[in-house]
């Protein structure tokens, strides 16, 4: 398949407004490429080169992009540099350089220009990213110049912004999954079961190259491994304690404490671990101490385990904030004895050879206790097993004291499996934050941005914040937040959103409000409000409640950024209905 062909359709999606036309030009980008490239056309629908939790880095910056465009099309740096200021994107820069200036590199076009398919635009990516030691960045600059050099007006656009990790065609992993069902089974239907499997391998080219190979029934060969991180399962949250049983049936349930830290899901092969975060991110170098926990107490080869990671200072836990401080690239040993953790294990995924998801609660957890050994850094997380809601709320209380955020509660029915990539019932979370209107402060994506005036003129007057709409893959908006910020927030936000700056509104996002600036659906912020109220500016369940209205925050209140969350990890709407249903109740 030429990757020309694919261009064409990029221009299309990045484009559109519409989700449901953006499944149409995927469907018919995919009835277009062949089975054996359909993961590579995946992967740089996301602007990737392999699955996201493989971390490939191309490692090529602006300045180095700028030369492969001028190295490519014989023009100087500055002629490159006045393009890239006249457009505005380094993307639509190189398209109008590859329309105006002379071919360079003959050993790489011969004299003239071919059409290049998709996978040698793949392949030539992954020579880019392998590119390591002495004369590396020479290496990479050629190899992006000939493909410039080779590639049509319009690649140049995309491959452009590829290498610049700025593709922004606004296309989510669930709407891949609703074009692949209906391209390769003939149903959205069928989305589930894809869903499942790309939720216990979190490789989408993986998933879509199975199913357009073989269909539906070419899944059933992925199973979990090790080194492959699983989706993570989620909690459902309520406002009122004594309503855990009446969601969660069964005659008993375990409460465990609710840690202020970073989740992590650790896999064990022998003497290599390997952590991810909830975001899928290897974090490995930065808990060089949660390694060596492992590696001492875990008593066999081969397991996937999930645990807490809590920041401690004199035998106390600390604060999410506080273990933050852990992020860095360098002088992690310094920062390892500055701010020790200690590792709370809460859930086996896999134990050597065989997937636990399928076992209940109760067997995981029995097995986990089973095969490591508890010292003072590496604990299970501190739980009770009950049916009286009076017993939970005590130990609730005792959560708390203890200094974490609350408890899970958990199913121990025989159906209480582990749900990869789901938000069930099976797990409801109780947090101290639930006395007040509005349980919980909710996690938010950001969408737009309005500018500000006065003192913020220059910067951003407030966030235009959405919710997740899962059975949808859309972000529907649910209020503006223009408090909260401190100056270094104000300072900060423009910086990390810039990347993600988009002219015109997401494919993804439905809103009613028209900001200053769109944004692809990518930062996750934490907010706190009053409550719930319905409104008829927002989107968030629209006509769910009222004909004509969604749902909005009254006095929304801007708390922190949550770099570690998805997007797909926000608030959902089914949440905040369930969240309105209670706060009216009251």
């Amino acid at each position: 398949m030429l990757f020309s062909e694919v261009a064409e359709h990029f221009e299309k999606l990045e484009k559109t407004q519409s989700r449901l036309e953006m499944i149409d030009i995927l469907e018919e980008l995919f009835n277009d490429t062949p089975p054996n490239s359909i993961d590579k056309l995946c992967y740089l629908l996301l602007g990737e080169i392999d699955a996201d939790f493989k971390h490939i880095k191309l490692g090529l910056g602006e300045k180095l992009v700028q030369k492969g465009v001028a190295k490519a099309f014989s023009l100087s740096n500055e002629e490159v540099e006045k393009l890239f200021r006249e457009t505005g994107d380094l993307g639509e820069a190189a398209e109008v350089a590859s329309e105006k200036g002379s071919k360079g590199l003959k050993a790489f076009t011969k004299g003239e220009r071919k059409g290049l398919s998709l996978k040698e635009v793949h392949s030539s990516f992954l020579k880019i990213a392998n590119a390591e030691g002495s004369g590396s960045q020479d290496k990479k600059l050629n190899i992006l110049a000939g493909l410039l050099s080779n590639s049509t007006n319009k690649g140049c656009r995309y491959i452009t912004r590829i290498a610049l990790s700025k593709l922004r065609l606004g296309v989510g992993d669930m709407t891949i999954l609703d074009a692949l069902a209906e391209t390769y089974t003939g149903s959205k239907d069928n989305r589930p079961q894809i869903e499942h499997i790309y939720n216990i391998s979190s490789d989408v080219g993986l998933v879509a190259k199975k199913v357009a190979e073989d269909g539906v029934s070419g899944l059933d060969d992925v199973g979990v491994e090790i080194g492959r991180p699983i989706r993570m399962m989620l909690a459902q949250r309520l406002k009122k304690l004594s309503e855990i049983k009446e969601k969660m049936g069964g005659d008993e349930f375990a409460a465990e404490e609710k840690y202020d830290g970073e989740r992590m899901q650790i896999h064990k092969d022998g003497e290599n671990v390997r952590v991810f975060s909830r975001r899928l991110e290897e974090i490995t170098k930065q808990y060089p101490d949660v390694v060596e926990y492992i590696k001492d107490n875990v008593d066999i080869d081969e397991a996937i385990m999930e645990g807490e990671a809590v920041a401690v200072q004199d035998g106390e836990l600390q604060s999410f904030q506080k273990l933050m401080r852990r992020k860095r690239k360098y002088d992690i040993e310094e920062f390892v004895d500055k701010i020790p953790v200690k590792l709370f294990l809460f859930d086996l995924l896999y134990v050597e050879g065989e997937s636990y998801l399928k076992k209940s609660y109760p067997k995981r957890r029995e097995k986990l206790e089973q095969i490591v050994d508890e010292t003072d850094n590496l604990k299970f997380s501190r739980r009770i097993v009950t049916d009286n809601l009076d017993k939970i709320d005590e130990f609730f209380e005792e959560s708390i004291n203890r200094g974490n955020e609350g408890i899970l509660a958990k199913s121990c029915d025989e159906d209480s499996v582990y749900r990869a990539g789901a938000r069930e019932w099976l797990w409801i979370k109780w947090k101290k934050d639930y006395t007040s209107k509005l349980s919980d402060t909710l996690d938010l994506t950001v969408v737009g941005a309005l500018a500000g005036k006065g003192r913020r003129s220059g910067t951003y007057g407030a966030l235009l914040c959405a919710a997740y709409n899962h059975e949808k893959d859309v972000f529907e908006t649910l209020c503006k937040v223009g408090t909260g910020f401190t100056d270094e927030d104000l300072e900060l936000l423009p910086k990390k959103l810039e990347e993600f700056e988009i002219d015109h509104k997401p494919a993804r996002v439905v809103s009613e409000i028209e900001p200053t600036q769109w944004f692809q659906p990518n930062l996750v912020v934490e907010v706190e409000g009053a409550e719930l109220t319905k409104s008829p500016v927002h989107t968030a369940g629209l006509d769910r409640i009222e004909e004509d209205k969604g749902l909005a925050i009254r006095f929304p209140r801007y708390l922190n950024l949550r770099e570690d969350k998805s997007p797909d990890e926000s608030t959902t709407v089914s949440e905040l209905m369930e969240m309105y249903e209670n706060q009216e109740k009251i």
